[in-house]
This record gives structure tokens, sequence and C-alpha cells, in this order.
């Protein structure tokens, strides 16, 4: 018996150490993903499932989304409070961008995690239909997401004509409250980016609700 209680506790420890050094792993993996795509890189290619039923193709991928000028890419979801408060904005900004000759287009970070229910492909179509006025992605296994190092939701990217990243990071520093704000990160990035300037702060930590990962 005390043999037996011996050889489970060393075992109980062996487990317990090996899910440590798996953590490790996945967090050293997202870190490489994060630092992977950085100002001046150009974005990771895509295709992926559209929930929108009745703005783009069933499929987009990033050269469908591409304008003459650039595109925005918003990693999101449906559930996080940061997008909630984001969504006038959000539309704004889309609305924005076509009339400059960007492409718009959300992902959802979190469809793949069958944890939030509310954020699944489903759900993401029904707000769709509710007037969501941009194709809307699902990153069916969240490679997009691990590819662009995106860590939050919202988190926004402006790309150049040529898909060169130029800006990166939050829309404001209050994504819940507008009035409250007092920056305009994304917003500042976009009117030096058309003006044809340098984009002074091209990298801002993203404000909002970690992207739900399923490893």
């Amino acid at each position: 018996m005390a043999i037996d209680i011996v050889v489970h506790l060393k075992l109980t420890s062996f487990l317990l150490y090996i899910a440590k050094i798996m953590r490790r792993v996945d967090a050293e993996c997202l870190l490489g993903y994060i630092m992977a795509f950085n100002i001046g890189n150009q974005a990771p290619d895509f295709t992926l499932p559209n929930a929108h039923p009745s703005m783009g193709a069933p499929e987009i991928n990033l050269g469908d989304v591409m304008g003459d000028r650039g595109a925005i890419v918003v990693f999101s979801c449906l559930h996080c409070p940061y997008v909630v408060g984001n969504i006038g904005r959000i539309e704004g900004l889309a609305q924005r961008a076509g009339e400059n000759g960007l492409g718009f287009v959300a992902i959802n970070s979190n469809a793949a995690n069958p944890d939030y229910a509310s954020d699944s492909a489903q759900r993401t179509t029904e707000a769709c239909e509710r007037g969501v006025p941009y194709p809307f992605l699902i990153d069916t296994d969240q490679s997009v997401s691990k590819a662009w190092g995106a860590e939050r939701t919202p988190e926004f990217y402006l790309l150049d004509g040529n898909g060169s990243l130029v800006y990166r990071g939050r829309y404001d520093d209050s994504p819940t409250n507008p009035q409250m704000a007092t920056t305009s990160d994304m917003m500042d990035a976009l009117d030096q980016y058309l003006a044809g300037e340098s984009v002074q702060n091209p990298q801002t930590d993203s404000i909002g609700c970690s992207v739900k990962w399923i490893f």
C-alpha cells in the first residue's frame, strides 16, 4: 500500500510537471505568433467563411478585402463588452474606409471555441442579419488570429495598398464609453496615412477581452 501511494505521488508530480511545460510551450508559441507580424510586414493571407448572408461572397480572402488604398481588418467577436461599446465607432470606421478606397472586414476570433456559444458562427450570422454593414468572417481554427498576432477583441489593423501593416492596436483608450476617450489612435493613424504622412504612433496596446484560444 505504501509503495502504491509513493508511485501515485510520483506519477502525479510528473504529470503536473508535464502540464506546466505544455502551458509554457503554448505561451511561447503564442508569443512567437504575436511577434511575427510587425509594422511594415506583409499581412498574412487568409481565406475564411463569411457569416454575413448579404455582404460579400461565402468565402473571402485578403485579396477580396483589399481596396485600392489598402484595408482595415478588425479581430472581433460578439459578447465582449469592449466590442459592444465600440460598435458605433467600428461601423463609422467601416464607412470611412469605404469612402476612401479601403476595404473593411471583421474576423470573429472566438467562434471556434465551443465554450463561447454566444460567439458561434450561427450567432454571428444572426448579428449580421440585424444590420452589420461589413463582412464578418469566421476564423474556424484560430490560425488567422494567431498568424496576425491578435491578442484581444477588438483589435484593429490598417494595411496600405501593398498589404503592408501601417497600424495595429486599439481604436482609442476608452472602448466602452466614447465620451471618456482621450485618444483617437486608429483615426489618427488613418488620417495620417490618407494624407500621405508617416503614422506617428503605429502600434498601441489593444484594449479588450482576450481572444478565447482553443489551442
